[in-house]
């Protein structure tokens, strides 16, 4: 009896302590919502309730990252969004265990064991554990605190993998952050600021933190409601120029695909669903950052707003607004789409990222980034192009702000696309701009002998975007089944001759559609490289000091030369992919267009001349005339990333420049897989053009032709060698195949033969002998880095979801 007493008292003093643990909490800030939760200053804590009612019960937990560390190259941006998990609290014992169930394999049935048992074959994750403090009520409280004080975001691997040094979390220098912490009825938001420390490694964190060894930011976590289940997944097209999720499901019959695809989309319903036209039931509503500043802020919200002509295509009116976010909102609160104006110390990508239903592709917030810098390379484009701007006043820059302006039209368009659902389309530029989604270089032309600026980028929604928004948002009329109201908006697109290729077949070293490219214009990419070299021509002969505002260093005037001299670089991608290129589609079985075709040679050998002129001495040679603009760089004014390399210690490097520019050529041109395609195609068709037809105009055009000054004939030798170096980078490359490697040694063995009197080509044979007896030694020599030029005003423009 004794003993018994003795376990009532302890237990039934645990039970009164648990009891009371809130009402031992002084000054609590109660905040109600999705979850109730309670913030104690004095403790610096956030004790949170969970009713029992949502034990068991799924919702979506978010990360992101409020503010950033400034530096592209790192690449942790103020407002960026971080991962989404689908989470669920579980009681076991004293504890709730926060549970991210395993969705990349499911069971869609009714049958619950089946259901079980697929649950039970694959590995859960426990995000959390907590220690219930109380049981109120049918309600636990847990101290949340520990759980928000972690790098949910990566901030510490991302530094450490960027080499930038390894920073661990400093507790003493961490707290809740209550700014933004705050309760709704649909989701609760959290944060907390967070600092790391560590001994800096790397110049990116140096140059952008007061003291790199204390590194503090600020992380936000979002526990939202998950939406209902009257939304319908859209099933994906690889036509349909969607971005997608995908699951396996176990409970597919034998006869159907195990992997399921569906597209991401906002949702949208029309208030009267067989009205012609009709408002939304709730239209999509994006946000504009509020610090961002004029003349910029109307250029965004204008270019956002394009994509309701798209939606009002199909029927909806005013289903697609743009507004100025509140000033007392948070942009990281799942509610609100927001478009950011993002500030980083060197100019960067901008991206657009979302937060997703990982169980269904339904678009919960859309969330752009914008890098504030991208318009001041534009403007800096526009001036190296401009015919003396500055000539008679500094403040005439109307027409270089009025083409930067139109091009952060485009890239809020852009970018706003990727959240709504929507992949890159790089076909869209070779059919008349057809796609804000695809990446726009500014479209002049030559008007009266000078650069005409009035049409560089395009205005409005295309007509790809059209077929996007109608894929993913439109549905059918008149009983009409949805897959069969789908493949005709796809088929109707193709019909009249809309493309969709995106990202991996769009790259330039290794890529072959014929379409598909990066910062290009043009239904031809070989006329529109032609048209580029002329304008460069061009703008390169008015070049002058009036191209900078006066009291400008020289030194501002050879930066903006870099855009000017490399002004070629896009469209020479373009036009080489067509060597040895192809032309297909993303065909499904039942599609009645071509599936994959080896262009023509004509096609092949206007894309290869035209490229070769990229090589020519008179292409690449920086007029002496020129040369004397550009002195050794003023104090104060260093090299950067974006600046001309030199081999020649302070004065300006042209021979460099020139090798840089044809080693950028090369390396597209030459590249192992495409000599392997062409060594193919060639057998596969023997009247079409092979690697032995493209090495032996190659080395016509750079070996085989005079140079009429001293400075013209060390231009071409450093070209010649630029060649040696491409011709034995691909020999000696373990991705060529043998049939190249043999045309490639022909080559040389005819280059050393014909021009055995030339000092150059003799060291030329001399290396390639001693490779020969050594092969293990070669390495390819390094050029000097082409300067920075994506984007157009270095990583790529990204998405995430």
């Amino acid at each position: 009896m004794k003993r018994f007493n003795t376990i009532f008292f302890i237990c039934f003093g645990i039970a009164t302590a648990t009891a009371q643990f809130l009402d031992k909490k002084e000054d609590l800030t109660n905040f109600n919502g999705f979850f109730d939760f309670h913030y104690s200053e004095k403790e610096g804590e956030i004790y949170l309730e969970v009713p029992s009612d949502k034990i068991e019960k799924e919702f979506l937990y978010v990360h992101s990252l409020r503010t950033g560390l400034g530096s592209n190259d790192i690449g942790l941006d103020r407002g960026q969004l971080g991962g989404q998990k689908v989470v669920k609290f579980i009681k076991s014992g004293n504890k709730l265990l926060l549970l991210e169930p395993n969705l990349r394999y499911r069971a869609t049935t009714d049958n619950q064991l089946e259901k079980k048992s697929i649950e039970e074959a694959f590995a859960k994750s426990v995000l959390f554990g907590f220690d219930i403090k109380e049981t109120k009520d049918n309600t636990y409280i847990i101290d949340i605190t520990s759980f928000l004080m972690q790098d949910r975001h990566g901030v510490a691997q991302r530094l450490k993998s960027n080499k930038q040094g390894t920073y661990k979390l400093d507790k003493t220098r961490n707290s809740l952050w209550m700014e933004r912490t705050k309760a709704f009825p649909k989701n609760v938001e959290f944060e907390a600021l967070l600092t790391f420390v560590g001994e800096a490694k790397g110049g990116n964190i140096r140059s952008v933190a007061p003291d790199a060894s204390s590194v503090s930011v600020v992380q936000h976590h979002s526990f939202v409601a998950l939406p209902d289940d009257n939304y319908t997944p859209r099933i994906f097209d690889p036509r349909s120029g969607s971005f997608s999720i995908s699951y396996q499901d176990y409970s597919s019959p034998i006869w159907e695909p195990l992997t399921k695809r569906f597209i991401t989309r906002h949702r949208l319903e029309k208030i009267n669903p067989s009205a012609l036209k009709s408002e939304a039931k709730e239209p999509i509503v994006y946000y504009l950052d509020p610090g961002t500043p004029e003349p910029v802020r109307s250029a965004l919200l204008e270019g956002a707003r394009w994509w309701n002509q798209a939606f009002e295509a199909i029927g909806y009116t005013n289903a697609f607004q743009v507004k100025m976010l509140p000033n007392d909102a948070d942009p990281m609160d799942v509610r609100y789409n927001v478009i950011q104006w993002v500030h980083r110390s060197t100019r960067g990508w901008s991206y657009g990222g979302s937060v997703i239903d990982p169980r269904t592709g339904e678009i919960l917030k859309g969330h752009v980034s914008l890098g504030s810098l991208r318009i001041r390379q534009d403007f800096m484009i526009a001036q190296a192009l401009s015919n003396k701007p500055f000539a008679q006043r500094d403040d005439n820059h109307s027409q270089l702000l009025e083409m930067a302006l139109a091009r952060i039209r485009q890239l809020s368009a852009h970018e706003v696309g990727h959240t709504l659902g929507f992949a890159h389309n790089f076909a869209a530029s070779t059919n008349n701009r057809a796609s804000v989604m695809d990446y726009p270089h500014p479209s002049l032309r030559i008007k009266n002998g000078q650069i005409d600026f009035t049409d560089a980028y395009a205005t409005g929604i295309g007509n790809w975007d059209k077929v996007t928004v109608a894929y993913s948002y439109s549905n059918p009329k008149n009983d009409v089944p949805l897959e069969t109201h789908l493949n005709s908006i796809l088929e109707g697109a193709y019909a009249n001759g809309l493309r969709y290729i995106t990202d991996s077949d769009a790259r330039a070293k290794s890529g072959a559609h014929a379409k598909a490219h990066l910062w290009d214009n043009g239904k031809s990419a070989t006329e529109e490289l032609k048209d580029i070299l002329k304008l460069r021509e061009i703008a390169i002969t008015n070049f002058s000091e009036d191209n900078i505002r006066t009291g400008e260093p020289y030194t501002v005037l050879e930066d903006v030369f870099v855009p000017l001299y490399f002004y070629h670089r896009y469209q020479t991608e373009a036009a080489v992919k067509l060597i040895g290129g192809l032309d297909y589609n993303y065909a499904v079985k039942g599609y009645s267009g071509d599936i994959v075709s080896t262009l023509p040679k004509r096609q092949q050998k206007e894309a290869l001349n035209a490229v070769l002129q990229t090589l020519q001495v008179e292409t690449l040679i920086i007029p002496e005339d020129k040369l004397k603009l550009f002195p050794p760089r003023a104090y104060g004014y260093w090299k950067n990333r974006e600046s001309f390399k030199s081999n020649v210690g302070v004065a300006f490097d042209a021979m460099g420049a020139s090798a840089t520019a044809a080693d950028m050529t090369l390396k597209l041109l030459l590249h192992p897989e495409r000599a392997n395609r062409l060594v193919q195609q060639k057998a596969l068709n023997p009247n079409n053009i092979g690697l032995e037809d493209v090495l032996q105009s190659l080395i016509e055009t750079t070996f085989n032709t005079k140079a009429n000054s001293t400075y013209k004939t060390e231009v071409k030798k450093t070209i010649q060698y630029v060649v040696f170096q491409h011709l034995l980078n691909l020999y000696y490359s373990k991705s060529t195949v043998p049939q190249a490697r043999v045309a490639v040694l022909e080559t040389l063995q005819n280059i050393f033969s014909n021009n055995k009197d030339d000092d150059l080509i003799s060291l030329m044979a001399i290396e390639f002998k001693k490779y020969e007896a050594h092969p293990d030694t070669f390495k390819y020599i390094k050029y000097l880095k082409i300067p920075d030029g994506s984007p157009i005003g270095s990583f790529q423009c990204t998405f995430n979801h």
